[in-house]
């Protein structure tokens, strides 16, 4: 079977594998959609995740084969699976840190979700790492609920009432993500930020209240202008450029909130005006990765069609052509989600 690692630096290597046998409490995979996410091109392009070789952590597909413990699970089951699992009884996990959890980064799929098959180990299997998907929802919907539970966690960290207003720095997929939930929580004003003129585009589709580039040396005035002159309630960073952060600790009103979502590049380093952020009093938070309770929240947002994520996907590559489509993901010309497939 064919499988997708970084072996190098920007080079993605396709090598045969060979076929994994299941121990009794794993469950087999063929996988039929995966997504390219930030921190995947970061360990392609970056320096996040180095030395790991392990693409693909939105993966997708039919269960082929359960192991002899398995009773809830059968082939032929479509399912999402997630990548980490955490332990849920451990003092993070207790605290609500579960993406903290040492079992959390300790466990993965084998020998990765950008595979053509893949095992489930059975700590996943046994603590909420595989769903059962709808006949309704397609692989590629599926492939977006990982990215989903992702933002339903940030959602989680700060506080926010109807008729707030939000900056969404980076319209990327998890920022067009943020758009929507932000909507969905009825905003009032919801301003989107990106250097990228096709994403900045596709934002205005979704009916926000303003599209700005963030090369723009007036994008402080514009949002005062829409705000009576006092900033953003919230402000999200949904992209790794430190210069974003520094803008949203700019434009978020005094007392506001900013969410670093985005992933940054390993050892990044960024100067900020401390007092500023005091006498503002805001309120700065980061939030990493998703739990199996974000997970299944984020399922259901898709399946009810609250969140419409299929409108994100806009390329699809097969597993032979993810060089072209890591490639095509890290340029982002005139793409948003992109999906690669069996």
């Amino acid at each position: 079977m064919k499988t997708a690692f970084v072996r190098e630096p920007s080079f993605i290597s396709i090598e045969e594998t060979k076929k994994l046998s299941l121990n009794p409490g794993e469950v087999l995979v063929q996988m039929h959609a995966c997504g390219i996410c930030g921190s995947d091109l970061e360990k392609v392009f970056g320096q996040y995740g180095q030395p790991s070789t392990k693409l693909g952590h939105e993966p997708s597909g039919i269960i082929l084969d359960v192991g002899s413990k398995i009773i809830d699970l059968k082939k032929g089951d479509r399912v999402f699976t997630h990548h980490h699992v955490a332990c849920y009884s451990c003092h993070l996990c207790k605290h609500g840190n579960e993406t903290m959890c040492k079992k959390y980064s300790e466990t993965n799929l084998s020998p990765c979700g950008l595979s053509e098959e893949y095992v489930v180990p059975e700590w996943n299997v046994l603590h909420g790492g595989v769903l059962k998907i709808p006949d309704s929802m397609t692989f590629e919907e599926a492939a977006m609920i990982e990215p989903l539970a992702c933002c339903v966690r940030s959602w989680s960290k700060f506080d926010y009432q109807e008729g707030d207003s939000a900056a969404i720095f980076g319209v990327g997929p998890t920022g067009m993500m943020h758009v929507m939930l932000a909507q969905s929580k009825k905003f009032s004003d919801i301003f989107c930020f990106d250097v990228n003129d096709f994403r900045l585009n596709f934002a205005k589709k979704f009916n926000v209240s303003e599209t700005i580039n963030s090369k723009s040396e007036k994008k402080l005035e514009s949002i005062l202008d829409k705000t009576n002159g006092q900033g953003v309630d919230i402000a999200i960073v949904a992209t790794s450029s430190l210069k974003a952060l520094e803008d949203a600790i700019e434009i978020v009103r005094k007392g506001g909130t900013v969410m670093m979502f985005g992933v940054p590049s390993k050892d990044s380093k960024i100067n900020l005006d401390m007092s500023k952020i005091y006498s503002k009093e805001i309120t700065l938070v980061t939030s990493y990765a998703a739990s199996d309770k974000d997970t299944k929240e984020a399922l259901q947002l898709i399946e009810s069609s609250k969140i419409n994520v299929k409108q994100l996907v806009t390329h699809t590559y097969p597993i032979l052509d993810s060089q072209k489509a890591f490639d095509h993901a890290k340029s982002g010309e005139n793409a948003m989600k992109i999906i690669i497939t069996r």
